[in-house]
């Protein structure tokens, strides 16, 4: 009688064993890839915001033959004194406080929310009826129960950032051009009470050397030095209450020399994690003066960006309480310490892409520059209208090509790629 062998097909247990440990390969090398895939697909979105961005700053100076003016609104005080500074909270105006994102709404496809601010609102964030009404162009941008300032507008926010909800309002991703020096970077030419100044004029134009000027009209013929050449703006990354040195505030104890010295908050770095601040040892503005935070407000920790320090640098804010020995006129009003949203700061572009930062060209070219761009001294003194030698009105950037390529009309020659 014969048998025959039955045969019977399948794996063995060493064979599945080694099939799965081929996927198990193959899943760690393909999931890197898929992440950069995306994270190259929220940076092409970001970089496309931008351009949007640029596109509308043009449309709004084909239109009114001006850039967005950053620092603007209802304003004059009609009485002066001790807590009626533009620093503090009103109702009723918003104190020249707004930033050029604001009258950009209608030129991104916002043209309800803009409505919603050039109107009086006679409603709350949270729909209530709000009587009397806000006012047309609105309270100062801190206000939550105002239900503009508390949008998230889409085309203000890069996909790469993950940052959203309180303590912030309505957050951004992209901050106005303000040059290479931050002296009167939130007085512009007027005092604290936005009256206009003929001390603080001669401060900001010495020391206002970007395309855009706080509280003050510029246009393209201001730049000089050519459209393609200038950086109007600046991709910043949002806080998400990391100690990020990019998205607090580091307070200088030292005061004005901040100025002859940018790079000072520098000694307050984690050296073993030097992306954050270290864990003590450094006061840091409050958890509501986050990097972004409102998209409003022409603060420069909210919407102004710097050349000054290189992209991703740490944040460097004057304690002007400490500037008692700092010789200017006695109509130059300082922010108080504690009033961080109006502080001039040391504040450069920043973002969460790998190695580098999103800039916006006056031509409307969006360009990526790298952390390691040529800039100069980091340590040089500001350009400021008492400032001499290489700080002298008119000199051209301490700050090599990237200080250069944020003012507008230093005669600087720009003879490379970036």
């Amino acid at each position: 009688m014969l048998f025959r062998r039955v045969r019977r097909d399948g794996f063995t247990l060493v064979e599945l064993l080694v099939v799965i440990a081929i996927i198990g390969v193959l899943v760690g090398l393909l999931l890197p890839a898929v992440q950069a895939a995306r994270e190259a697909a929220r940076r092409m979105s970001c970089s496309n915001n931008f351009k949007q961005i640029g596109l509308a700053i043009h449309n709004y100076h084909s239109a009114y033959n001006q850039l967005p003016q950053h620092g603007a609104g209802t304003g004059q005080r009609k009485n002066v004194g001790a807590g009626t500074q533009f620093w503090n909270n009103n109702n009723n105006k918003n104190l020249e406080r707004l930033s050029f994102l604001v009258p950009l709404t209608p030129f991104i496809e916002q043209q309800a929310l803009w409505e919603q601010i050039v109107n009086p609102n006679g409603f709350n964030a949270d729909g209530t009826t709000k009587n009397p009404p806000w006012p047309a162009m609105g309270p100062t941008p801190d206000k939550t129960t105002y239900g503009p300032w508390m949008v998230n507008v889409p085309g203000f926010r890069c996909p790469s950032d993950p940052g959203e909800g309180l303590p912030s309002l309505g957050r951004t991703n992209y901050a106005a051009c303000l040059g290479d020096s931050i002296n009167c970077s939130t007085f512009g030419a007027k005092t604290a009470w936005v009256i206009n100044n003929s001390n603080f004029a001669q401060e900001i134009r010495a020391s206002g050397r970007g395309a855009f000027v706080a509280k003050q009209k510029m246009a393209f013929r201001d730049i000089l030095d050519g459209l393609a050449n200038t950086i109007i703006a600046g991709e910043i990354m949002t806080d998400i209450g990391d100690r990020s040195i990019s998205t607090r505030i580091a307070t200088d104890n030292d005061g004005p020399t901040v100025y002859s010295n940018p790079s000072l908050c520098e000694q307050f770095v984690n050296p073993t994690r030097p992306q954050f601040w270290a864990d003590s040892g450094v006061a840091l503005g409050g958890t509501g003066f986050g990097r972004g935070y409102r998209w409003a407000d022409f603060g420069p920790i909210y919407t102004g960006t710097f050349t000054i320090l290189p992209p991703n640098s740490e944040l460097c804010g004057v304690d002007h309480a400490t500037l008692s020995s700092l010789s200017v006129p006695g109509d130059l009003t300082l922010v108080p310490s504690g009033q961080n949203h109006a502080k001039e700061v040391v504040a450069s572009p920043s973002s969460r892409h790998q190695g580098g930062v999103h800039v916006l060209m006056g031509d409307g070219a969006v360009k990526f520059i790298t952390e390691s761009i040529e800039s100069g001294n980091k340590t040089a003194e500001m350009v400021t209208q008492r400032g001499t030698g290489g700080a002298s009105p008119g000199s051209e950037s301490p700050y090599g090509l990237w200080g250069a390529l944020g003012t507008r009309a230093s005669r600087e020659v720009i003879d490379e790629e970036f």
